[in-house]
């Protein structure tokens, strides 16, 4: 048998969040749903399962560290522990993170001790992908996805034309059944779901053909997103109630819309600056010059004044990137970059010379050596 860290991933020191998000992500990944008709998965399901009802209970894990995979022999617990018997199992974990009752996904549920009814629907992740100016400035963009909805033909209550969902017989509708067991503290109740209609309350005798009693239908859906101003890549937005619809009537999950946005090919983001090169001649870095900046709001005229050196920075206030889920803007950086030139005719070298000439500065002579010549010709 594995060991039950190593099956969810984790050190022996992991605490309680560290193992719940270990749990969530190995469940995504095996569930039946994910890889349908894969029996080595689906075993291996179960396996981790086990390990996070096992680690995740404190004095669960206490006996686990200490005596290894033995609850049922080391504290005299017998069938309560584990999938078998009437404590908590497969079933609880999967209400607890998958809304339960046969769904999918990452959405909440009830848990194990919960009222009865249908379990809330998924979540659901997406991505949308932005130009550099929506992101900046925010932009109402369409996201669609594959996700669960409401049947029109059950109206989502999963009953047959004409029929109606009836009271579960075996829980008369709580969605839980008790169990008294012997322990050596003495009697113990426990509680879990119902197995006859997995903790629902209410049992389809009659299906929807159209569902086969599930109350919904796999579509593909659009929504409107409206992005705020100032969002980037890595940032998620939030669409409570726009994720999947639960089984049977039960709430609706959120959509998580991942952000991702395109790079623009002059200007790029520190925080909420824009920031941009801006590459200049010897003889403007010198003599100065006027240019025309074209910014994200328009044209701006700037002055470069004589004498500029490489690396200098003009701030342009305000005209950055909104500040998200606050007020103000940024600003506009334009740094300078001075470009020596590679290849000179020899009018301008000439003219070079004389400058430096001026300036008591000195260069390369004009007249090469012979070695020099010969060695430039064959360069």
């Amino acid at each position: 048998m594995a060991d039950f860290y190593d099956l969810l991933g984790v050190s022996q020191n992991a605490n309680a969040d560290e193992i719940k998000k270990a749990y969530r992500k190995k469940a995504r990944e095996l569930h039946p749903d994910a890889k349908p008709g894969d029996a080595a998965a689906e075993a291996l399901f179960k396996e981790v399962a086990r390990a996070y009802e096992t680690l995740s209970d404190p004095e669960s894990r206490a006996r686990y560290d200490r005596f290894g995979d033995s609850p049922r022999g080391s504290g005299g617990n017998g069938a309560g522990d584990g999938f078998g018997g009437g404590g908590g199992g497969l079933g609880d974990l999967f209400d607890a993170f998958f809304g339960g009752g046969g769904g999918s996904g990452f959405g909440g549920g009830r848990g194990g001790g919960g009222q009865a009814g249908p379990p809330r629907g998924q979540d659901l992740e997406v991505v949308a992908d932005l130009s550099f100016e929506q992101a900046v400035f925010g932009a109402t963009v369409p996201v669609t996805l594959r996700t669960a909805v409401a049947c029109s033909d059950c109206g989502g209550s999963g009953a047959g034309s004409g029929t109606q969902p009836v009271t579960c017989a075996d829980c008369n509708g709580r969605g839980q059944v008790q169990r008294v067991r012997q322990s050596l503290l003495g009697q113990m109740v426990t509680s879990s779901p119902c197995a006859r209609c997995n903790g629902m309350g209410q049992v389809i005798v009659t299906p929807c053909p159209t569902c086969n009693g599930d109350g919904r239908i796999i579509t593909d859906k659009t929504y409107q997103v409206d992005v705020p101003a100032g969002v980037d890549t890595g940032s998620t937005l939030r669409l409570t109630g726009r994720g999947a619809v639960g089984p049977r009537g039960g709430a609706t999950g959120d959509l998580y819309v991942h952000i991702r946005a395109a790079r623009h090919d002059r200007y790029r983001r520190e925080d909420i600056n824009l920031v941009t090169d801006l590459p200049i001649s010897i003889a403007q870095a010198a003599l100065g010059t006027r240019f025309t900046l074209a910014t994200l709001d328009g044209d701006e005229e700037l002055e470069v004044p004589s004498g500029t050196q490489p690396g200098r920075e003009f701030v342009l206030r305000g005209r950055g990137v909104p500040r998200l889920q606050g007020r103000g803007r940024g600003d506009l950086i334009v740094r300078v970059q001075v470009q020596v030139p590679t290849k000179l005719s020899d009018d301008e070298a000439e003219l070079l010379r004389l400058f430096a000439q001026s300036r008591g500065e000195v260069v390369e002579p004009h007249e090469k050596g012979i070695f020099s010549r010969i060695k430039s010709a064959f360069s």
